[in-house]
């Protein structure tokens, strides 16, 4: 009998716990013994099925407690089944092994003896092997009870391939893969960004504790000098020390807030970044959005270690005197550190209303184009393609009209873009360094650098372009009495932006 069956009770598939050994010799956990008896009214053995009249007396095995203690001291149990909070093998039968690793094309989970055949059998080579997971069945297709390897950028969700000919037919799709390396080039980006932050906020945090020391020290040394003379006149500068130390202290917890708020933030990055499962790694994307590059922090510097060195000056004078001496030098010494404001990006709008509030940041003006709100002076000579006045860095919003059997075009453009030429070398999305979306009445199209992408959803005569040129997101929009997603572009902007139609 195998040493993990000797000491694991039959009823619980666990390590005895309490054990008791009943009149045929076999042994089990004292309350599992006693819950079975209960349950049953019959009087019997799970394991050999005896009897007895009477209810056996139950007292614990001492000789088998302390062989369990022994075997978990030493290490020496093979504790190498599944408890509650572990993964089980899927292939074993009966009490579950703990699992070794999960297939992520199997959706199963093996222990290290079923996991075999996946190291020796060719048939297995090209299977990908991850970390024990529970979550496998979440990278099934509901619809299609299929493998999840695909990615609707369109729709921002996993699919199987079976979708890209349905629901999802003629949107943009990438494999789970491509789309797992694209954002984790976008995530590098949000990590050096955190991590300059980090850097940034330690080094203020280290001229903060510097100026709390320059503070004591000189408060220390004004009260040595002074307190022979003036008792009140040493309660003032303590007083006042504690205020500035205070300011100080207040600054630097802050700061150490932040850092600690960009070290969590970091680290759940480098986290999801190495997550071998490409569905669970894009399932937890977006609760990972991308920040914006931190706000530059004001420069403090040291101030020499003269902060009350008047008063050590001024205690010869007449008390009165004195004090407005004080009073005055308090001020003049106060510590000057900035306030630094933390502020994290404010997330990505989610309704029309959260959008609108973004729409300020171009200016309008409705009798230059009298069919959008935007103000345009450019043109182009190819084509009837105009640009608005000023670019964008941040974030914006702006809306468009279009229909009465014209098409249009909505889109952004680096300034930079050639005015005259070819249709690669002008149009909209015709080269890499313009997105556009085209509004025709047989459909929408979305190009950049010369690739065309077919947008299959409901139309409308009103199209919103949403900007956030730091998060290197772009969207586009169909408004009516909701908006819809049409299509979202994600990455790094390398010059400032400019609005743009194209009639």
């Amino acid at each position: 009998m195998a040493q993990q069956e000797i000491i694991s009770c039959s009823i619980c598939l666990d390590l005895l716990k309490e054990p008791v050994t009943i009149p045929c010799g076999h042994s089990y956990c004292m309350n599992c013994i006693q819950r079975h008896w209960d349950d049953n009214l019959i009087y019997s053995c799970p394991v050999c099925r005896q009897t007895f009249t009477l209810r056996p007396v139950l007292v614990k095995n001492t000789m088998l407690a302390d062989l369990v203690e022994e075997l978990k001291e030493t290490g020496s149990a093979d504790l190498c089944y599944a408890g509650t909070e572990d993964v089980g093998c899927d292939f074993c039968t009966g009490r579950k092994r703990k699992a070794l690793k999960s297939c992520l094309q199997c959706v199963a989970s093996y222990c290290e003896k079923h996991l075999q055949p996946h190291y020796e059998s060719p048939a297995f080579k090209k299977h990908k092997l991850v970390e024990p997971s529970k979550k496998l069945q979440e990278n099934i297709c509901s619809r299609h009870n299929e493998v999840m390897k695909m990615f609707c950028r369109t729709d921002q969700q996993c699919i199987c391939y079976l979708c890209t000919q349905g629901e999802h037919k003629g949107h943009n799709t990438v494999s789970a893969a491509a789309e797992r390396t694209e954002r984790q080039r976008q995530m590098k980006g949000s990590q050096q960004n955190i991590q300059q932050g980090i850097q940034d906020r330690e080094k203020e945090v280290k001229l903060l504790r510097q100026e709390a020391k320059a503070i004591n020290g000189s408060a220390d040394k004004a009260v040595d000098e002074s307190k022979k003379m003036f008792t009140e006149l040493k309660q003032q500068v303590r007083s006042q020390q504690k205020s500035e130390v205070s300011r100080v202290k207040e600054l630097q917890e802050k700061l150490e807030q932040e850092i600690s708020e960009l070290k969590r933030r970091d680290a759940e990055l480098k986290k999801l970044f190495h997550t071998e499962d490409n569905n669970q790694f894009l399932l937890n994307y977006p609760s990972l959005l991308p920040l914006s590059e931190p706000k530059q922090l004001s420069s403090i510097k040291i101030h020499p270690l003269r902060y009350f060195e008047d008063v050590t000056a001024a205690v010869s004078e007449i008390r009165d005197r004195q004090q407005d001496v004080l009073r005055k030098t308090l001020t003049d010494t106060s510590l000057m550190v900035s306030e630094v404001e933390v502020v994290l990006p404010p997330p990505e709008p989610k309704t029309r209303a959260d959008f609108l509030k973004y729409s300020d940041e171009i200016k309008f003006d409705r009798n230059t184009v009298k069919s959008v709100d935007l103000e345009y002076t450019d043109t182009f000579t190819f084509y009837f393609q105009i640009l608005s006045t000023e670019s964008v860095t941040g974030r914006c919003y702006w809306e468009t009209e279009w229909g009465d059997g014209r098409g249009l075009c909505v889109g952004v453009t680096y300034k930079n873009t050639s005015r005259a030429g070819s249709r690669e070398e002008c149009l909209f999305g015709f080269n890499d360094s313009s997105w556009g979306l085209y509004c025709l009445n047989d459909g929408y199209t979305f190009w950049y650098n010369n690739i065309k992408t077919p947008v299959a959803v409901p139309q409308s005569n009103k199209v919103g372009v949403y900007l956030d040129h730091s998060a290197g997101v772009l969207s586009f929009y169909s408004i009516s009495e909701t908006m819809t997603l049409l299509y979202r572009v994600r990455t790094t902007f390398t010059q400032p932006l400019y609005g743009g139609l194209l009639y």
